[in-house]
């Protein structure tokens, strides 16, 4: 099955309002850049977001949370995004706050088909007993707070219940992909997207070379078209980075 449509505004015409999606990438690798601008100038809001960060300043997901396009992330980290910040602590975004790990886990077993998992990750914090900030009133105040989750003993040591995460679309970018949805990444721009491209219902993945079928290697392919229902090709642009470091020349 042929899955390429022509451009970003095609692929993501149907998502509504209010859905929620699993976006790739991590800082500001494997951004899913033409996607996110996609929604953006389709004006679509509410949106509930599974990402383990939210961009930074007006890139990435930012675009959307400066547009005051989403009301609800699961993310693992507010990172370099002072927005991210400023909205959640005036009560203006619900942020559920997940361990990296826990957050990766989440999303392969949705898109495992695995409905939940214990983890000693959180066991004896607020992960597990409840109480974290989801959203702050006004003034200040816990206006929705982290419901306490199932912990049972296995052995010797305490692990918390953890429930699977499925969204209604997932959002990713690959190096390479063919027509049928086989999917390469680069290096470390493999970081969430493969687990976000499994955990959405309907998947769409913007593609910087678009393939034939057959001219990918079996071994080299990442995710399998069998998670992905549509490709749309997109030439590789700017690629950002959050921060740059260097090291002072020699004799300095």
């Amino acid at each position: 099955m042929d899955k390429v449509v022509p451009d970003a505004s095609s692929a993501v015409a149907d998502i509504p309002r209010g859905a929620s999606l699993a976006v790739g990438g991590f800082g500001l690798c494997g951004v899913p850049m033409a996607l996110i601008q996609a929604l953006f100038d389709a004006g679509t809001d509410d949106l509930k977001v599974i990402s383990n960060n939210c961009g930074v300043d007006e890139w990435g997901l930012g675009v959307l949370l400066y547009a005051k396009r989403i009301s609800r992330m699961t993310s693992s980290y507010v990172g370099e995004n002072k927005e991210f910040a400023r909205q959640y602590l005036a009560g203006e975004l619900e942020v559920e706050l997940t361990p990296q790990g826990t957050l990766a886990e989440r999303l392969r077993a949705g898109g495992s088909g695995v409905p939940a998992f214990f983890t000693a990750t959180g066991v004896g914090t607020q992960i597990a007993e409840g109480g974290l900030p989801w959203r702050y009133a006004a003034d200040g105040s816990i206006a929705l707070a982290s419901p306490p989750k199932e912990t049972r003993t296995f052995g010797d040591r305490d692990y918390v219940l953890e429930e699977a995460i499925t969204a209604d679309f997932g959002l990713v970018h690959a190096q390479v992909g063919d027509r049928h949805g086989n999917l390469v990444f680069h290096e470390t721009a493999r970081n969430f997207n493969p687990l976000c491209a499994m955990a959405g219902r309907v998947t769409i993945a913007e593609v910087e070379e678009l393939v034939e079928p057959g001219d990918l290697d079996p071994d080299r392919i990442h995710v399998p078209g069998v998670f992905v229902q549509r490709v749309v090709h997109v030439p590789a642009g700017e690629k950002r980075i959050e921060r740059r470091t260097v090291r002072p020349k020699a004799g300095k």
